[in-house]
């Protein structure tokens, strides 16, 4: 009788991505590149549960062309395909002009859960350990940027805490929210960290660098404002093992987030 293969543990697991982006390779990433036969259906599916987790929001404009072709490995008449399909299903709209484009017109629609199923249900081991690893990373990022931050780091820090408080819609607490945890890697002071809290994002994101914000819940803001504030200030003044210890919780709300999309497939599929 065979025996399931066993998961890799979260310090194997660190370790491999660390040496990968130490190495100098390219981004580690447990999904594949899209299979040439399933090509558009892969990448349509990837496209939905992004923006069923919150990756991109309602009023977002998608990546361009060109930037979803290199991070999803595809050529561009397979993201070309893919986002008419996302337009035909009513997820998307296309604008045309200077600042046209692809805009996300719905984050959820009968099509998501579907493509939530395919891609996010076979990865939720995978995606626990993902989110485990990424808590112990990112802990690790803001006590280093607690020991290491020199005054001048500490002005981008207040000034993505200010826009993110002051943000008055989802798109615009998304953009400060990146910005400032940008700053925090900056004030390590080691651009492969940056690169490797990139990665663990990217892989977690289905390929995509961007922090998921489920629907935009007023929760979830002020969660993260508080954990902002704290971060902040255990960071400005100097004190790592407190920086860590919230760093790790912050971080667990996107895990939540993804969790939410998952219980929701799940509860739809119940008797």
């Amino acid at each position: 009788m065979s025996q399931e293969p066993t998961s890799p543990e979260p310090e194997d697991e660190f370790s491999r991505v660390l040496d990968r982006v130490l190495l100098g390779g390219t981004p580690t990433s447990s999904l594949r590149p899209v299979r040439v036969a399933s090509a558009v259906d892969e990448v349509s599916d990837r496209l939905l549960t992004a923006i069923a987790v919150g990756d991109f929001l309602p009023g977002e404009r998608l990546p361009p062309e060109r930037e979803l072709t290199g991070l999803l490995q595809v050529s561009r008449p397979t993201v070309r395909e893919a986002v008419a399909r996302l337009q035909a299903l009513g997820v998307i709209e296309t604008r045309r002009g200077r600042n046209g484009g692809a805009f996300v017109r719905d984050s959820w629609t009968a099509s998501s859960g579907a493509a939530v199923r395919r891609t996010l249900l076979p990865r939720r081991e995978e995606l626990e350990q993902l989110f485990d690893l990424r808590g112990l990373v990112e802990g690790m990022v803001a006590a280093t940027a607690a020991r290491r931050r020199k005054p001048e780091d500490l002005e981008p820090m207040r000034e993505a805490l200010a826009a993110h408080l002051s943000a008055s819609s989802p798109r615009e607490e998304q953009a400060a929210d990146s910005a400032f945890h940008r700053s925090i890697c900056a004030a390590t002071h080691n651009p492969q960290i940056a690169l490797l809290s990139r990665d663990l994002l990217t892989r977690i994101s289905l390929g995509f660098p961007v922090e998921p914000w489920g629907r935009g819940e007023r929760t979830h803001f002020h969660r993260a404002g508080e954990g902002h504030t704290a971060l902040y200030e255990a960071i400005a003044a100097g004190e790592p093992e407190r920086a860590e210890e919230i760093a790790r919780e912050h971080f667990m709300i996107s895990a939540g987030m993804i969790r939410d999309v998952l219980a929701r497939v799940r509860a739809a599929e119940s008797p």
